[in-house]
């Protein structure tokens, strides 16, 4: 395993699962299986409606709590609920939240936002999130106005924004704001939606011959090496185990720049409008199933 610092002084795993899109009995399964392998960075959210199976399986594992980094995200519909904090703690079955994202720039976030700085204030969050706060479309293109107004506005800085970020886009427009304020970039979408085309880059394919290893591995070391964290998501053990196997090799810095050279600028997503749409679509934000 290795971590990053973030900038109130907290290490964070740069690797860990995600629970986007999987249901709470595959949810609580895939996060114990993760633990007992090593890993100790959990993402969920209160969309994903497997919160409480993530709470369960951490409570299984018998991982220290203190050893477990988590992450997760309060939906636009509690930005102005005072007790979103306490009810989010209260679905995972832990006492503080590692890192509480804003799920979306949707709804009174400056709200949600003052709302994060109160619970961290508290010692109910260790770090703050937004996530998907980029806006970089028509004249303004570059300036990201969500995250400026947050910037502008807020009296604690955030420590992540958890965005699309893959070999065909690499969020440079967004660093150029977060890197030098020590805002940690977590990738989403890391290996671009699965794009068969994305995976199977030429520049993949040679260097998982050269490390033994595959071109997801591959992909996933770039991401980490790029500084960024990188959550992917599984229900399979196989994948959940190679998706962790990336501390045994180090890509040259000549590796870096032939991966540099197959940047597209190409989103999956353009939108963050086309987001909440695709959330919301398969998504609910009810209790999780038990």
């Amino acid at each position: 395993m290795s971590y990053s610092e973030l900038n109130n002084g907290i290490k964070i795993p740069n690797i860990g699962i995600g629970t986007y899109l999987i249901k709470p009995v595959d949810a609580e399964r895939s996060v114990k299986q993760a633990l007992e392998m090593g890993y100790r960075l959990i993402d969920t959210a209160h969309i994903y409606s497997n919160e409480k199976a993530v709470g369960r399986a951490i409570k299984a594992s018998g991982v220290k709590r203190e050893e477990i980094f988590v992450s997760t995200k309060l939906w636009p519909t509690d930005y102005e609920n005072e007790n979103a904090v306490e009810e989010s703690l209260q679905r995972l079955g832990l006492d503080y939240i590692d890192l509480l994202f804003l799920h979306q720039p949707g709804g009174n976030y400056m709200a949600g936002y003052k709302l994060l700085e109160k619970a961290y204030k508290e010692g109910k969050i260790k770090s703050i999130g937004i996530s998907n706060f980029e806006d970089y479309e028509g004249e303004d293109e570059g300036k990201g106005k969500f995250m400026e107004e947050i910037l502008d506005h807020c009296e604690i800085i955030p420590q992540v924004i958890q965005s699309e970020c893959h070999p065909y886009y690499t969020q440079e427009k967004l660093r150029k704001i977060t890197e030098p304020k020590n805002i940690k970039l977590m990738s989403w979408f890391p290996l671009g939606q699965g794009d068969a085309n994305l995976i199977n880059e030429p520049v993949f394919t040679e260097l998982a011959k050269k490390y033994n290893k595959s071109n997801a591995q591959i992909i996933l070391k770039w991401h980490i090496q790029m500084g960024f964290l990188v959550i992917p998501g599984s229900k399979n053990v196989d994948h959940i185990r190679d998706n962790f196997n990336l501390f045994d090799f180090e890509l040259t810095d000549e590796d870096m720049t032939k991966i540099e050279a197959i940047n597209k600028h190409k989103k999956y997503f353009q939108k963050t409008v086309k987001i909440i749409e695709h959330m919301s679509k398969y998504l609910l934000p009810e209790e999780e199933e038990d």
